[in-house]
């Protein structure tokens, strides 16, 4: 889209079709609701609420996410850790997934929280929210691409490691393993995005197996069971250097970097035949399924869990493999379980690029990014955000050249994800509050009188993320173990404030967004205005330019 100022445009109800509708008709809603948002429907809407449900599902990843972070809880309290910080996160998230769905519903676009702190904002400040929102969001969904897919080649290495003892992955091998795995997901998203629903769906059903075998498997293939209190109880931060209570906490990250996936799913909106109602749904529902998937798949993990000391002395720092080798007995056994979990890496890898190309798409069609012309553009053959698919897949593999210098690089790529993506999920959360909610006030997904409650808990939790996941996970620090999160922070940030100087404080009018004191159609205020003071008159038959 040009980066010309464009015309401020009314708040939508959210419906998105009525139920009942054909799907084509639905389509044409959606369509309609998109081009009163300021922008013209450009992708094919192919995608249904169970392959929305089913990315969201995929791209958090629950049993693979786990796993490839078990070493953190380990390190950082053990079962108490593992166990209860899953259970304190996933209530966390689901709390932070509503208020995001009750937004989405309002304002169903993939550019999602860029959009929205624009339109949660006032005419003044737009601009700035949504840059500096969507800047967030866009590193956010490069960096957890980045953290799936790095931790994924350090994953298929360590299989080696179970058929040969003394292999262990150098960096160059580990790049060349990442760079190969990013290239095979660029491959399925550039050439088979017409199987991507398809993919989504099977990914719910590959999950939902595999973690069922492996808790069989791992519970009727050993006579060594831990007790219930050392499940539910035992805690040892001995291993981390910090104080047992903050252990804890900068435990933490391994429940929140797994469950940062649900809020990329808004900007696949414009390829679902009824966002407002269906995108909403999935991201609460993806959620609320990967929590209690979650609890099923650690609870046995703990009650067979070996020698915890054996398990950090890995040195491809992905345990995984060795634990279900040791419970199993054998070698074969461990790496059939270890299969299973690296489909789930198929998916999640996939999904996560798709969600990030999307987000780049959405991001650059405003004018935000450099070369926002190629990068903003569909690919009329393919019927994909080509470019962006090209450029988040090229810096993700730029950013795994971090590893050269440290070799706790998973642990920065983690942090910087999480914290991106939260304070992008916060900021359109913290302007709705401060605004007294009433852009969502008739949102078709409303959070009703506990909405504020639940907003306000979304923040305090956010700001104290920011500051846990800079931290390393143990101590003593040294150069190679440092957490690099913030560096990589800072870095983004500093590319984002020099374009903005350069391009985005004279060209950047930010998204399509609602004016401070215009009617909305037929003169009356719209109803996600609360009292009438926002919205513009919208004709019928108007046209948008892109």
């Amino acid at each position: 889209m040009s980066s010309e100022p464009k015309r401020r445009i009314s708040a939508l109800s959210g419906s998105g079709g009525a139920a009942g509708r054909n799907n084509s008709l639905s389509a044409q809603n959606a369509d309609a609701d998109l081009a009163r948002m300021g922008y013209k429907s450009e992708l094919p809407r192919s995608l249904s609420m169970l392959s929305i449900l089913g990315l969201s599902f995929a791209i958090m990843a629950v049993p693979f996410g786990l796993s490839t972070t078990l070493y953190i809880t380990l390190t950082d309290g053990q079962s108490v850790t593992i166990i209860w910080g899953w259970v304190l996160v996933s209530l966390i998230s689901l709390s932070i997934a509503a208020s995001l769905a009750e937004i989405c519903a309002v304002y169903p676009t993939a550019g999602g929280v860029y959009y929205w702190s624009a339109m949660m904002s006032t005419k003044k400040y737009a601009p700035i929210a949504s840059w500096i929102t969507g800047w967030l969001n866009l590193v956010g969904n490069w960096t957890v691409t980045l953290s799936i897919n790095f931790s994924g080649a350090q994953l298929i290495l360590s299989a080696i490691s179970l058929y040969h003892e003394d292999f262990v992955a150098n960096a160059w091998q580990t790049i060349l393993m990442f760079w190969a795995w990013m290239l095979i997901c660029f491959l399925v998203n550039a050439f088979g995005s017409k199987y991507l629903d398809l993919i989504n769906k099977i990914c719910i059903y590959w999950t939902a197996a595999s973690v069922v075998v492996i808790m069989i498997v791992l519970l009727t293939t050993t006579d060594n069971y831990r007790s219930g209190e050392f499940v539910f109880t035992h805690y040892d931060a001995s291993a981390s250097g910090w104080p047992d209570g903050w252990a804890f906490f900068v435990g933490l990250l391994q429940a929140a970097y797994t469950l940062t996936g649900y809020g990329l799913v808004a900007s696949m909106c414009e390829e679902v035949q009824n966002p407002a109602r269906e995108v909403p749904k999935a991201m609460v529902l993806s959620v609320a399924a990967a929590g209690v998937t979650g609890v099923i798949y650690l609870i046995p993990i703990l009650f067979v869990l070996p020698d915890v000391q054996m398990l950090l002395d890995v040195a491809s720092g992905q345990p995984i493999g060795t634990l279900f080798k040791t419970v199993t007995g054998s070698t074969g056994g461990g790496f059939g379980l270890l299969f299973l979990i690296l489909g789930i890496l198929f998916f999640a890898g996939v999904g996560a690029l798709t969600a990030a190309s999307r987000c780049t798409y959405a991001f650059a069609r405003d004018g935000a990014i450099p070369g926002y012309r190629w990068l903003g553009s569909i690919n009329s053959k393919l019927e994909i955000p080509l470019w962006g698919l090209v450029l988040s897949t090229v810096v993700d593999c730029l950013l795994g050249l971090i590893y050269f210098g440290s070799t706790a690089a998973f642990n920065s790529f983690t942090g910087v994800a999480t914290i991106c993506l939260s304070c992008g999920y916060g900021l359109p959360i913290l302007v709705s509050v401060l605004r007294g909610r009433k852009m969502v006030k008739h949102s078709t997904f409303s959070l009703g009188k506990f909405g504020f409650a639940i907003n306000i808990l979304c923040l305090c939790w956010i700001g104290l993320a920011i500051v846990l996941f800079c931290m390393p996970v143990s101590l003593p620090v040294t150069a190679s173990s440092m957490n690099y999160a913030s560096v990589v922070f800072v870095a983004f940030a500093t590319i984002s404030l020099v374009w903005y100087l350069i391009h985005g404080r004279k060209h950047f009018t930010g998204p399509p967004v609602v004016a401070d004191d215009e009617p909305t159609l037929e003169g009356k205020p719209h109803p996600a205005d609360g009292d009438g003071e926002l919205g513009v008159e919208v004709e019928k038959q108007t046209s948008y330019k892109l």
